[in-house]
Order: structure tokens, then sequence, then C-alpha cells
């Protein structure tokens, strides 16, 4: 069942701040500076009282920062089911709450950010991916490698991927881990060689949009399957892990906490 998080959170702080006013310009002065409220002024002052916190809550997790789940393996081995994220909410311009109107602008995704954004087929629910293409970009991905506008992005070997906990690998999997530079960015990626890609995929990036791909190739349901990213669907950059929360594990787990996310 979809949630919106942020509706009733602005919902709450308005209602709040109604009550907040009466009793700050109405209930108050009926009462006095040194009386305590009484009757239907109580209620009200009590009520009241939240919106200085909502009020902050709603300011910090609209503009400033806000937490995320990671909870699929689409992005693994750069993220793992159980992460918990802090995502940059000012990286790519300030939104409105519930409208996401853009009111500044701030900057734009660079390639080989990670990126939270709203999925473009319901535009409700939050995904996380790799900004693999940029506006009036070519992308092709031909036996499991990138090429960008023509140019290859090289992948380096780097063993075989096994996971532990909740991401350990499915019975008879052993995905290859690469490091791949895409442009300046270094990151790791997996491939499954059991998962055999059939033919060439070839996509330009339209402007105002984005060709987003997750790090775990064969495991992701990307730009690939559903197409772009419309820059009004971004939500913010992803930058760091806050929290690993495996509880075959020991439930926290404190190795992860604090990395950043490159």
């Amino acid at each position: 069942m979809y949630i919106d998080y942020a509706l009733i959170l602005t919902l709450l702080t308005l209602a709040t701040g109604v009550l907040w006013a009466l009793d700050r310009f109405f209930f108050r002065r009926r009462r006095g500076k040194n009386q305590s409220a009484t009757g239907a002024g109580k209620p009200v002052e009590v009520v009241g009282s939240f919106f200085p916190i909502l009020l902050v809550v709603l300011i910090f997790r609209s503009f400033l920062f806000e937490p995320f789940k990671i909870p699929s393996a689409s992005m693994v081995p750069s993220l793992l089911i159980g992460d918990f994220i802090v995502v940059n909410k000012f990286a790519y311009g300030l939104r409105l709450p519930v409208l996401n109107t853009e009111f500044l602008s701030t900057g734009e995704p660079e390639r080989g950010d990670v990126v939270v954004f709203r999925y473009p087929v319901d535009g409700r629910t939050n995904f996380i991916k790799r900004v693999i293409g940029l506006p009036g970009d070519t992308i092709t991905y031909r036996n499991k490698m990138l090429f960008i506008n023509g140019e290859p992005m090289l992948q380096e070997q780097d063993g075989v991927w096994i996971g532990e906990g909740i991401n350990r690998n499915r019975p008879g999997e052993r995905p290859l881990r690469r490091i791949e530079q895409l442009g300046e960015v270094s990151h790791p990626i997996l491939v499954n060689p059991q998962t055999v890609q059939r033919g060439q995929q070839s996509w330009t990036v339209p402007e105002g949009h984005y060709f987003v791909m997750g790090d775990n190739r064969d495991a992701s349901s990307d730009s690939r399957a559903w197409g772009f990213v419309p820059e009004d669907h971004l939500v913010g950059k992803a930058t760091r892990i806050w929290m690993h929360w495996d509880c075959s594990r020991g439930c926290v787990v404190f190795d992860r906490i604090g990395d950043k996310i490159e």
C-alpha cells in the first residue's frame, strides 16, 4: 500500500500551525500571560505545541536530507539490502513538498551519481539507480558493456562476488564483480555469466531526462526496461550509509556505517 509521507507531514504541519496561531493570537491573549489554558484552549495549546517540531522536520526532510532504506539487490555491490542511506535533497534543486515544483535550481546530476527518483511508471514509488546517460547522450549496451556516445566504459575484473546474510548469493549463482570506469567515476558492478544478453540495445536520451541503471546489471529493472527519468522526478543524490540492518548477522552491522556512496 502506497503511503504519501510528504503529504501526511505537510497536512499535519498545516493543521498544527493553525492551532498554534489560534493559541498564540487568541486563547493566550484571553487567558493572560501567566495563566494556564483551560476549556477549549487547553487541547488547542497542546496540539499546537507540536507545530515547531513538525515544521523543523518538514523543512529538514523536504529541503535538506531524507533517510531511505534499500529494499532490493539492484545496486549490489555498491548498496546492499538493509542499507539505510542519507539523500541530499538540495543537490538537484529545491522543490515544494507534495507539489514537487522546483523553486530554486541548485545543480544537475552528473554521470556516475547515485540518485533517488520517483519511478516514472507510477510517479510515486522511490527508486535508486546510477546515472549513466545525460540529456543528448547515446547509450549502447552490448555484451554487458556500456558505450556512451560510441566510447566504451572500460571494465576491470575484480573476482567473484560472495554476499553475506540477507545479501548472500542465490543457490548456484556466482556473479562476477567488475570495476567500471564511468567517465571520471570508478565504481563496482556485478554481472552474472549465467544470464545471457540477447543482442545490442541502444537509446538516445531526450532533453530534460536521464538514463539510469543498477550496478547489479543482470538483476535490475531500470531505464533499459521502462525508459528515461524526467528531471522533475529527481528526489536527490545518495551520499552516505548511516546504518546497515541484517538480523542474520546480528541486526546492526557496524562496518558499513558512515561509508560514502560512490
